[in-house]
């Protein structure tokens, strides 16, 4: 099997490595090429490649969980990662395919009452209403086009063999036997289709799917499922790591750190997060900074400038710091009584 290894090192990606085009280069956030692991994380991926176990990633909203699966894909050089987002009504075989039962019956009664013309067996197959999800789909794609084509008697427009990532992102939102019944699929790697002739599939364990799964903590995980993955917490960057992570999105907006416009809004975001009475029932994090900064920028403030002297701070902008209204109420309270920049370590 081959030996794959993580470094959080974007430009280690293979010249060969498919096509990325088409990700939303106006939202760097998505942009694997500026992802900033610690070395923590990092170890905690190559500790999953080693066992071949699911890795499994708490920590704040906006700290980069659903960024990592990205991140790796990019650096190992393979195609973007499929994604399941978890539903309150998931159920394992949603991670697998589904299945359109009702266009499908619709489809069979039209043909049946066909009599002038033949109707190619393909609009009436199960399959042509079949609809690949995250997991099954890279179940699929690790197998040569000849075993899949042999497997279901007919083309199936993918590509194959090839090693996917597979994020199942916020799976603390799924029913509560949903984690084991997910796990038990992780490593099986195969699956029938009852409603296809009861075929079924098997990856090619050489190149078994590489799977990310996320969880905002909203409830508590199984105890066994949580002992079959590999677990890491994303803590909240530390101030040096925080200022490279803006330095590599927001460039030479953030050059100096300890220039007026970005210190006052360190020393603002860290008021928001961690000093303001009453806290905060959604604390901003790294990407909710990275927006606010986003704004200033494309509003042409000044780095050189105070935050407070740009009348920067508004509720126009704080939009992006702050996204609840009993929230957004607080903080307004705050700058309505004059005495909020001198808290936050600013000027009046």
């Amino acid at each position: 099997m081959e030996k794959l290894e993580y470094y959080g090192d974007p430009k280690r990606r293979p010249a060969t490595s498919p096509d990325w085009s088409g990700w939303d280069k106006h939202d760097p956030r998505y942009d694997p090429r500026l992802y900033q692991p610690d070395d923590r994380l990092v170890s905690a991926v190559n500790v999953a490649l080693l066992l071949g176990r699911p890795l499994l990633l708490t920590g704040d909203p906006g700290t980069g969980k659903t960024q990592l699966a990205s991140s790796l894909a990019w650096e190992l050089g393979l195609s973007r990662p499929l994604v399941f987002s978890t539903k309150s009504t998931s159920t394992s075989r949603d991670l697998l395919y589904q299945y359109d039962a009702v266009g499908h019956f619709r489809q069979s009664q039209i043909a049946s009452l066909n009599k002038e013309a033949r109707v190619e067996d393909r609009l009436v197959s199960p399959l042509g209403f079949i609809v690949w999800s995250a997991l099954g789909e890279a179940i699929i794609r690790s197998n040569a086009l000849d075993e899949v084509s042999k497997t279901f008697g007919q083309k199936v427009e993918l590509a194959f063999d090839e090693r996917l990532v597979v994020l199942i992102d916020e799976i603390d939102k799924a029913p509560r036997d949903f984690p084991n019944d997910l796990l038990n699929e992780i490593e099986r790697l195969n699956f029938e289709v009852p409603e296809y002739g009861n075929r079924s599939i098997q990856a090619n364990l050489n190149k078994r799917p590489i799977v990310v799964l996320t969880s905002n903590s909203e409830r508590n995980l199984p105890d066994a499922f949580l002992r079959r993955c590999i677990f890491h917490h994303i803590s909240f960057p530390d101030n040096v790591r925080l200022i490279s992570i803006l330095k590599n999105h927001l460039g030479d907006f953030v050059r100096n750190s300890s220039d007026p416009l970005i210190s006052d809004a360190l020393r603002f975001f860290s008021f928001l997060r961690d000093e303001i009475k009453p806290a905060l029932e959604k604390r901003p994090a790294t990407a909710e900074l990275i927006d606010w900064l986003t704004v200033l920028k494309r509003r042409q403030a000044d780095p050189k400038k105070s935050l407070y002297d740009q009348k920067m701070v508004n509720d126009e902008s704080l939009g992006a710091l702050i996204k609840t209204q009993k929230d957004m109420q607080n903080v307004l309270s705050l700058m309505e009584k004059g005495d909020w920049s001198t808290r936050a370590g600013g000027r009046k």
